[in-house]
């Protein structure tokens, strides 16, 4: 089964994706902040693809995405930034670290989809 890994420091948004994801076929395992995903990754989890909010405590969203975008082994992991920045600066950086695709807060199942969709993920 496909598995998503879910990088939100809030429990609420990274849990209410998680059952989004599931409905849409998906296992989906949630890090609730950067500390927690950076613990899980460099263990060596790879999921099929993230889903990564930007603005977190710590280490943010960009930080890790330039992380996952260095580490050989993370680097064709397809990563959906979603974000409740919807700044055209915000979208560039995220664009030019290397994000699939970004979604703006609060995400729909739909748009949810239709990033699935877009990365190959569902038909």
């Amino acid at each position: 089964m496909t598995e998503a890994l879910i990088i939100d420091d809030n429990r609420t948004t990274a849990d209410a994706l998680g059952q989004m994801l599931n409905v849409l076929g998906f296992k989906a395992r949630a890090a609730y902040g950067s500390g927690a995903a950076m613990k899980l990754l460099a263990g060596g989890f790879t999921p099929n693809f993230i889903c990564l909010d930007i603005n977190m405590p710590g280490v943010n969203g960009l930080e890790i995405l330039a992380y996952l975008r260095r580490e050989p082994r993370l680097i064709p992991v397809p990563v959906f930034v979603i974000t409740s920045d919807d700044q055209p600066e915000t979208r560039r950086k995220v664009m030019r670290l290397g994000a699939n695709i970004m979604i703006i807060k609060p995400a729909t199942i739909d748009a949810l989809e239709d990033g699935l969709k877009k990365a190959g993920f569902l038909k």
